[in-house]
């Protein structure tokens, strides 16, 4: 597994590629703090990764004042005019009546497609940006649904969980789908060999669970993919101990524990804070284990995985979270240009080929009959 920390170690078939330019594509009239976070996110990310440039769609008269106070990025970016823009409160079908071929939503995703971009990246609605990513770049060849992957701070480093809300119930051929892609996302981001991949479960058990995710278990068992190692089912404490590299589940259950685990970080903040500075004695114990409490914040700061990638597409999409600042969108532009670099759609697509009994679950079916 791996160690405590993890920055995005590239495989070693793509050194060659690290000496290029990476273009991605800013939805600037995304999220709460539009365009301010997506403009100060694109500075911070040019001073850690300065192989990065930029495509920015937004309203020129609002998007302009803050490029032309960054003077890095915009030298760095080509800013295009969308006079149009998703708001949070639209319905993934209005979005897509009014935005579709001139919001800046839609035109961030599209130069993905175009091949401007080698990956979108948008703090917007997300089920907006999901109808039109799904719309405009189309979903991979037997891909029947796409995912959202999120990394997922563990005791042991970071892990990946997917799906954490695109697919509300989902089959076992979705779920084995699921798999490949995480694992192949796994291999993207923390450069493993063969990550470990685990079922979401109500327990460990083989005959525990409903039927889908102990099909899905089968049909893994029986597959000996060169991408990935099937571990079993783990359970909801397994997320944070970080027993597998890939933990997968259905959108429903993956959006609780998502959401779960975020109001429980924010909940042990607000308990810290209460508790240090209820008595003197406690405020002077806080003085002497500042760097510890330090180091606590800095692991529990979500803008630190910000990004969820969409995954199943003819393209690379990431969905910041919607109230983040400009350090949170830094980090979904870090996931952005990682995912790029080492050509994940092309991973997931040749994943799906190797090592996968295609009669698998007709012959899992014959035989429980």
């Amino acid at each position: 597994m791996r160690g405590p920390e993890v920055i995005f170690p590239p495989p070693a078939q793509s050194d060659r590629l690290m000496s290029q330019t990476i273009t991605i594509s800013l939805d600037a009239m995304g999220g709460d703090s539009a365009p301010d976070a997506v403009i100060g996110g694109a500075a911070i990310a040019i001073d850690r990764r300065p192989d990065l440039r930029f495509l920015i769609y937004g309203d020129e008269a609002v998007v302009s004042p803050v490029l032309d106070a960054n003077a890095r990025v915009k030298e760095r970016s080509e800013l295009r005019h969308c006079s149009v823009s998703v708001q949070m409160d639209d319905k993934p079908s209005q979005a897509l009546r009014k935005g579709r071929w001139k919001s800046s939503m839609w035109r961030a995703v599209q130069a993905v497609r175009d091949e401007e971009a080698g990956a979108a990246v948008s703090a917007g609605n997300t089920g907006a940006l999901m109808a039109m990513a799904k719309f405009c770049l189309k979903p991979l060849p037997g891909i029947e649904r796409p995912a959202i992957a999120a990394i997922w701070p563990t005791t042991r480093g970071e892990s990946i969980v997917l799906d954490v809300g695109a697919t509300i119930g989902a089959d076992a051929a979705m779920l084995v789908d699921f798999a490949v892609m995480g694992a192949a996302m796994a291999r993207s981001v923390f450069g493993l060999d063969r990550p470990t991949v685990g079922l979401l479960n109500v327990g460990v058990e083989e005959i525990k669970g409903v039927e889908e995710v102990r099909e899905a278990g089968r049909i893994l068992r029986t597959i000996d993919h060169p991408g990935f190692q099937y571990h079993g089912f783990v359970e909801g404490d397994d997320l944070g101990k970080g027993t597998v590299d890939v933990a997968v589940t259905e959108g429903f259950a993956g959006n609780i524990a998502l959401k779960t685990a975020e109001g429980t970080a924010r909940q042990l903040a607000e308990y810290l804070r209460s508790a240090m500075a209820r008595t003197w004695a406690s405020r002077l114990g806080y003085l002497f284990a500042r760097s510890a409490f330090n180091l606590l914040r800095e692991k529990m700061d979500p803008r630190k995985v910000n990004g969820g990638v969409f995954l199943g597409l003819n393209g690379v999409v990431i969905k910041s979270h919607g109230g983040t600042d400009a350090e949170g969108f830094a980090s979904a532009i870090d996931l952005a240009r990682e995912m790029a670099r080492n050509d994940l759609v092309r991973m997931i697509s040749e994943d799906r080929m190797l090592g996968v009994d295609t009669d698998a679950p007709q012959r899992l079916a014959a035989a429980s009959a």
